[in-house]
């Protein structure tokens, strides 16, 4: 008699997803002659010693193909580290029956406890490595992704009609990667058979059709098996899923609909979407969302942490009538601040600007600063225009009066006297903007008065106006002490610091100071700063900041913080949320669920939403932290429990900090091939192009880095001075508008010769 193993696990204690003390029907033959011919044992990533995994091996008999009654045992760790014993039995009518068995008063004459290595079990998969062996290897893994799909099909059966099979074909995914397949992936290329890195989106279609391809095969140096004419009844059931909705093309049809159904269709050759972030500089710019449509955008995000409902909803109506009178369709999607760490308002600094000129070493002006003069509401400069300031200016005589080479003259905040000297002139939106340029450093505020002298008439006046107040920021160095605050009245400026070297800001949220402990390290601003707390106490949190920049990093208002190492228990959606949930609804095309940790905060999503009937809001689960990386399989099918479309951002800034820098790309890989894998659309967020979108030039890490975009759904850039141009450059790379350079190079290949 010859014996057969096949072992399932789920991935970590968090993603239980075998149900255990069930009756499950195995809805396949386990007779089948050719898989109990030699022994197979599929060994787990995970083992029975871990705590944080669940192990089952089945063990079969075989007599020629009639399976005979054998024991099935099961180690199962559980929340003491003891190790648990589950035993089952295999009946005629081909069901299992799975039931806890007590390690005293075991009753079973067939149970023993432990696994015997026979001669025919092997210590590790495929380790004959032969040929013959590979369609049975292959049958073997088919057939764990069945029984882990079996085993969760209470799970499945909550889902929603519109994700089942997304579901389902997640459950397989996870059962292949619960696998070493290491040595098969092998053999299968050197056959130049099927890649099991690339058949996440339909993972027993892929299977089914390669066991398929190596039965129908006349060459029996592949499997060296003799096929048989006999349609077991395994193979009527597949055939039924595979040539179904687990069909490839129904898999690819699905991936595509679950895509256009949350993010809308999109037109032309480019596959991707961009999303852009955006806030006030909308309202304070009439042109600003058109010409960000025109460059490419398709989506607009709006982030509920900054700004109010009024803002929101005027940039919505911007959104919506630009997109109309473009003929382009967009569609919004709006953040919900969830319980993020930030660093308190600062206080406001003066409505000033300043104009700097570029000097060489030795002070000499190198080139004069740039100046953008237009009316209230005139918009930004044209994209290939970079000004260095953009002063908005109230007077239409003087604006109308202007003309190239005139001399426009001021005395700015400290009596200088100053001028500017006029470029060129631009048509835009709402009239004329001017290019100017200053020689000399100005300080600008509100209220400037611009003079444009002229002979033998009275000079014609404008006042420059909306200023923005200067932004506030805690210069830190290595070795500084920074006091996070939680008393709101501490919101002062650099000014206040108690001592040299010693900085205080605010953080209004209590999580912090009830949570961390000295020792602990602690991150600012996406890990641009980085520090160790020192102390604590119930309304202050010491740190000593352990790196900046080599002349000190600025931190400023709102600003992230990130505590790696601490056990911080966030509500999931907070008071805030909700009321801002309501406003999104009636707005928005989606809503971005901020920092998701467990499945807890997916049913109180679910709640809110069945409460207020809302059935075709997207929704964007946002991955930022370690729980929410580790929990993903059970977020997903949580959350396909609702109708509502469905989609995950990688955040990249918080995730990098959260789970170390050196993760990340694996990281961001794991989260793809398990979206791929659930029919659910990524978004690719953070520092997209961002040294482009700041400073108008990018690196070439970021342009490659954009391109990989190009096998996601969407890709994200942050508001910036360039946001225009870098949506125009990122609308380039994701179109591949140069990958006809491929198509030039064949006539060079054709006509070279080798002599």
């Amino acid at each position: 008699m010859m014996i057969g193993a096949v072992s399932v696990c789920s991935i970590t204690n968090q993603t239980m997803l075998l149900n255990y003390g069930i009756r499950a029907t195995v809805p396949y033959d386990f007779t089948s002659p050719s898989l109990y011919q030699k022994g197979i044992y599929l060994p787990c990533k995970l083992h029975a010693k871990n705590p944080a995994s669940r192990n089952l091996i089945f063990l079969f008999g075989s007599q020629r193909g009639n399976l005979s009654l054998k024991t099935v045992l099961c180690a199962v760790p559980n929340e003491q580290d003891d190790s648990e014993r589950w035993v089952s039995h295999h009946f005629a009518d081909d069901s299992v029956v799975i039931y806890p068995l007590d390690n005293e008063n075991s009753q079973d004459p067939g149970f023993t406890s432990q696994l015997q290595s026979g001669p025919d079990i092997h210590p590790t998969f495929m380790s004959q490595g032969n040929q013959e062996s590979l369609l049975d290897k292959l049958k073997a893994i088919q057939l764990h992704v069945l029984a882990m799909e079996q085993w969760n099909a209470s799970r499945l059966k909550m889902c929603h009609g519109n994700y089942l099979v997304s579901a389902t074909n997640l459950i397989h995914y996870l059962a292949l990667k619960s696998l070493d397949i290491e040595q098969i992936k092998e053999e299968l290329s050197s056959l130049g058979l099927l890649n099991l890195e690339t058949i996440n989106p339909y993972v027993l279609s892929s299977l089914s059709a390669c066991i398929q391809m190596l039965s129908n095969s006349k060459s029996d140096s592949v499997h060296g098996l003799k096929s048989s004419g006999e349609v077991l009844p395994i193979h009527k059931s597949l055939q039924n899923q595979t040539n179904g909705d687990l069909a490839i093309a129904a898999m690819m049809k699905r991936a595509s609909s679950n895509r256009n159904l949350l993010l809308g269709s999109l037109k032309g050759q480019r596959g991707t979407h961009i999303m852009v972030t955006v806030g006030q500089e909308v309202v304070d710019n009439d042109t600003h969302v058109a010409g960000l449509i025109e460059a490419g955008a398709t989506i607009f995000r709006i982030n509920c942490a900054h700004g109010n409902p009024d803002i929101w909803n005027e940039i919505i109506r911007r959104v919506k009538q630009s997109s109309q009178i473009l003929e382009k369709p967009c569609r919004v999607l709006m953040d919900l601040a969830g319980p993020k760490l930030r660093t308190g308002k600062l206080k406001a600094g003066p409505c000033v600007v300043k104009i700097s000129p570029k000097k060489n070493a030795v002070g000499s002006v190198i080139c004069p600063a740039k100046v953008w003069l237009s009316p209230q509401g005139g918009g930004l400069p044209p994209p290939h225009v970079s000004p260095d300031v953009i002063l908005h200016v109230d007077g239409q005589e003087l604006l109308s009066n202007l003309e190239v080479h005139d001399s426009v003259r001021f005395c700015d905040a400290r009596g200088k006297r100053r001028t500017l000297r006029i470029l060129r002139k631009y048509p835009i939106f709402s009239g004329v903007g001017f290019m100017a340029e200053c020689s000399k450093t100005a300080y600008v505020e509100s209220g400037t008065v611009l003079r444009k002298k002229e002979k033998r008439r009275k000079s014609s006046v404008g006042f420059v106006i909306d200023v923005p107040p200067a932004e506030q920021f805690v210069r830190v160095r290595v070795g500084d002490l920074l006091i996070l605050s939680r008393d709101s009245s501490d919101e002062v400026d650099e000014s206040t610091s108690s001592s040299i070297g010693s900085h205080r800001i605010t953080c209004t949220s209590g999580y912090l100071f009830d949570s961390v402990k000295p020792g602990d390290p602690i991150a600012f601003d996406d890990g641009k700063i980085w520090g160790v707390i020192k102390g604590t106490s119930i309304s202050e949190v010491i740190v000593s900041i352990t790196h900046a920049g080599p002349r000190g990093t600025k931190l400023g208002s709102e600003k992230s913080i990130n505590i790696p190492e601490s056990h911080i228990r966030y509500e999931g959606l907070t008071s805030k949320d909700l009321v801002d949930l309501d406003f999104v609804a009636g707005h928005a095309d989606m809503v971005g669920i901020s920092f998701v940790r467990d499945v807890h905060d997916i049913v109180v999503l679910r709640q809110e939403l069945a409460k207020r009937k809302i059935w075709n809001l997207g929704v964007i689960l946002k991955i930022e932290t370690k729980d929410g990386f580790e929990n993903m399989p059970l977020l997903l099918l949580e959350a396909m429990k609702s109708p509502n479309p469905l989609g995950v951002m990688i955040a990249r800034g918080d995730l990098a900090v959260e789970c170390g820098w050196e993760k990340l790309a694996d990281i961001q890989e794991e989260i793809i091939s398990i979206c791929n894998a659930a029919h659910v659309p990524v978004i690719w967020a953070t520092q997209v192009l961002e040294s482009l979108v700041k400073s108008g030039v990018p690196t070439r890490a970021e342009i490659t880095d954009a391109a990989n975009g190009r096998r996601l759904s969407c890709v994200m850039l942050n508001k910036g001075k360039h946001i225009v141009e870098a949506v125009s450059t990122l609308d380039t790379i994701l179109s591949g508008k140069y990958k006809k350079a491929k198509a030039e190079l064949k006539p060079l290949l054709l006509s070279s010769h080798v002599y």
